[in-house]
């Protein structure tokens, strides 16, 4: 019997439970996940890399574009500033000295007529006229700022009115030999000029360009807005230079409109610099779809795990309740409730071998039912099985700790196995047992009960099967004194507990 049970048990396959299966699955769930949010942020830092990669590419070609504009045209105003010093440009007539000071003059629509101011502001000569109008510019910061600076070089102004429309100033110095101011020559870029480089770009229409002055003074912005033309970065407590160095981006409001954006600088060195911005609802537009349909499929993906993870845990509950209960019927004897035979055999082979190791006594009650079958024969097999039944409660009643086991060994006799007990303390229990039984037949069919004790500390080499026979030996010791009373087992060669 013993080995069949250890052979069941061994058999028995590994089973996973319910709460182990919730927190696998949810562990599943949060590592998919994890994995898909880092997929999604790795696409947008890509997004956001292509965006900035391809800002810093349009801003770069715009501020090459102006800067060689810029360049052509300053090669100009030194031409002219230089060949003002001529000594011969006093003695020939206007035309010839337009023909001098003019003639490499760079010349397109977008480019204001060169004119040259004399030490005083006033205007004496216009590439535009041999005969110019009276006019004087010695108020205008240009004209102050080489007045004041010799070491100015080319000044852009900040956008103005000049001679009819909005255009940007450049401007040089013109010294003498000593470095004496003589006067300024200056011409001008209309803003016409930017709006069709604009147009020329293939841009969205929340897109931005911006051409700053190095002192971050607003050249033009694209989309167009005079109030926003002029005004001074620097002036802006809440932007501040380090928001966008050379070569660098941002991300955020920026200083002119509440639209998030993407701004990236150009890193050239040339008078103007370019801010492209391309607002990140955009930037992120493409991202955002994929980040939703992605999202999307996770989501029902992980409630459908997890929902099959609950029916599954359901089920394994139900089939565990249901083994339990089994395995509780298969353990326990139908009439008296206490466990029977087979789970007998198997604690007492695990207790037996606990003992073992640590040295502890184990005690075992073998108790049976007095003048049992002469009980049955008068009172029929209904009244036995109620006896058996009055007799297992006494013994549970009397049997309470959690290592202990009352068990129906058989027909009328019972078992109590108790781990850590010595015979004396058995001895206890089996009369409490024995009281109890004769206290609760007390009518005119009284029924008692024998109780063989026996208590031992086992040693290596030796088996459970000893206790039991000296038990059930002291049973029939006591059976054969007159019944109704325990007898402790005499075991002389074993070490006995008493």
């Amino acid at each position: 019997m013993l080995s069949g049970w250890r052979e069941v048990t061994a058999r028995r396959p590994w089973r996973i439970s319910a709460k182990l299966l919730i927190i696998s699955s949810v562990v599943t769930v949060i590592g998919f996940s994890t994995i898909c949010v880092n997929v999604m942020l790795d696409m947008r830092r890509g997004e956001e890399a292509l965006a900035r990669q391809t800002l810093e590419n349009l801003a770069t070609t715009i501020e090459s574009d102006v800067s060689r504009n810029i360049e052509i045209y300053d090669l100009s105003l030194k031409a002219v500033a230089n060949n003002m010093l001529l000594p011969e440009l006093a003695m020939v007539s206007k035309t010839v000295r337009h023909l001098i000071l003019f003639d490499h003059a760079t010349t397109a629509r977008h480019f204001g007529a060169i004119q040259v101011f004399d030490a005083e502001g006033r205007l004496t000569i216009d590439a535009s006229t041999l005969d110019p109008l009276p006019e004087s510019r010695s108020e205008e910061d240009y004209f102050r700022v080489h007045h004041d600076n010799p070491e100015a070089g080319l000044f852009i102004s900040r956008p103005m009115l000049f001679r009819g429309t909005y255009s940007i100033v450049l401007s040089r110095r013109i010294s003498d030999t000593d470095g004496g101011f003589l006067g300024v020559v200056a011409g001008s870029i209309r803003f016409s000029y930017f709006h069709e480089l604009f147009e020329r770009l293939s841009l969205d229409p929340e897109d931005t360009i911006t051409v700053l002055r190095r002192d971050r003074t607003i050249i033009m912005r694209r989309p167009f807005d005079l109030d926003v033309i002029g005004k001074n970065l620097g002036t802006r407590p809440d932007w501040k230079p380090e928001n966008l160095q050379v070569g660098g981006s941002f991300a955020g409001k920026g200083p002119v409109d509440a639209t998030p954006r993407l701004y990236v600088r150009s890193g050239g060195s040339s008078p103007l610099f370019v801010v492209a911005g391309k607002p990140l609802s955009a930037v992120f537009a493409l991202w955002q779809k994929e980040a939703y349909r992605i999202g999307a499929v996770v989501l029902a993906l992980a409630l459908f795990v997890l929902g099959s993870t609950l029916v599954l845990a359901r089920e394994i509950d139900r089939r565990a309740e249901a083994e339990r209960k089994l395995e509780e019927m298969a353990t326990t004897d139908a009439l008296t409730g206490l466990k029977n035979r087979r789970k007998f055999d198997a604690v007492i082979d695990v207790e037996w071998r606990r003992a073992m190791r640590q040295k502890t006594p184990v005690a075992l009650l073998m108790i049976d039912a007095d003048h049992f079958k002469a009980y049955n024969d008068t009172f029929g097999h209904q009244a036995g099985d109620q006896l058996l039944v009055g007799i297992a409660i006494c013994i549970s009643d009397s049997v309470s700790r959690a290592g202990d086991c009352a068990a129906r060994y058989g027909g009328e006799e019972f078992a109590v196995l108790l781990p850590n007990t010595s015979a004396t303390e058995a001895f206890g229990i089996a009369e409490a047992i024995r009281g109890k039984v004769q206290g609760w037949s007390d009518d005119a069919a009284t029924s008692t009960v024998s109780c063989g004790i026996a208590s031992l500390v086992p040693a290596a080499g030796m088996d459970w099967s000893i206790l039991v026979a000296a038990a059930d030996k002291a049973l029939y010791a006591a059976k054969a004194g007159g019944r109704n009373q325990s007898v402790v087992a005499s075991l002389p060669k074993l070490s006995l507990v008493a």
